[in-house]
């Protein structure tokens, strides 16, 4: 799975004999996507720019989008720059994961998180080539949130999908929705993760009562009676029994 994770889900991706000739094949690929790709759709943006904004995008995985500071980044206007990011949303490169607002007396942060999809051309965007690199990257914790997350979405696409955030610093990474149910989805790149007091108050705050924290291992236990610790193949499993 960390060669997964690392390389991405692209086959020619995942499917070289090397890290290195995987870094190179996604280097070209994100080339080959701007220089031609995108301008076959009419979409008149320079490459340098949609490749720095992919890049700034890149680290700020699973942050709050902020859109004017991008756009002040880049030299340009708020609302070109949510263009431009409606675009690669629907190219289907970066991820946009809403706010969930519960009907609770609560101040709830309004802005979205942005990913990158795919870990692969996250890693490349960052120069991240091996394991090694990676772990020692302070965005390891948000590649793996974005990894999970981005596995577990789009295999359960009939789920509405949210994260869960309030100004005192309550936070659930993920929120599954639908109808009545929601399920809690918490990601730590850790092998021995440990909840923070803010993720049990979050909890309380949306009367949750069982919540899955998806690690980096191949063990899933009980931690408590609230707090289950999974793999990510392992809560895909069990979700895909509920």
């Amino acid at each position: 799975m960390n060669q997964h994770w690392l390389q991405g889900g692209f086959p020619d991706s995942y499917l070289q004999d090397t890290d290195n000739a995987s870094f190179i094949w996604r280097d070209n690929f994100l080339r080959t996507f701007l220089e031609r790709d995108v301008p076959q759709l009419g979409m008149n943006i320079p490459p340098v720019t949609t490749r720095r904004l992919l890049t700034m995008c890149a680290h700020n995985q699973g942050q709050l989008l902020n859109s004017s500071k991008l756009g002040d980044s880049l030299g340009t206007s708020y609302h070109t720059v949510q263009n431009y990011l409606d675009l690669l949303e629907h190219l289907f490169m970066i991820r946009i994961l809403k706010p969930f607002h519960p009907n609770i007396k609560k101040r709830i942060v309004k802005s979205p998180k942005v990913y990158i999809r795919d870990s692969g051309l996250l890693h490349g965007l960052l120069d991240i080539e091996e394991m090694n690199d990676l772990f020692a990257h302070p965005v390891l914790g948000s590649s793996w949130e974005g990894y999970c997350i981005e596995n577990i979405v789009s295999r359960f696409h009939d789920w509405q999908s949210f994260f869960y955030r309030t100004s005192s610093g309550n936070e659930i990474d993920l929120l599954l929705v639908k109808g009545n149910n929601l399920i809690a989805v918490e990601c730590k790149a850790s092998t021995s993760p440990k909840p923070n007091k803010g993720l049990y108050q979050a909890l309380d705050d949306l009367n949750i009562e069982k919540l899955w924290m998806i690690a980096n291992t191949d063990d899933s236990y009980p931690l408590n009676e609230r707090i289950t610790i999974t793999s990510l193949s392992d809560f895909i499993v069990s979700f895909s029994k509920e």
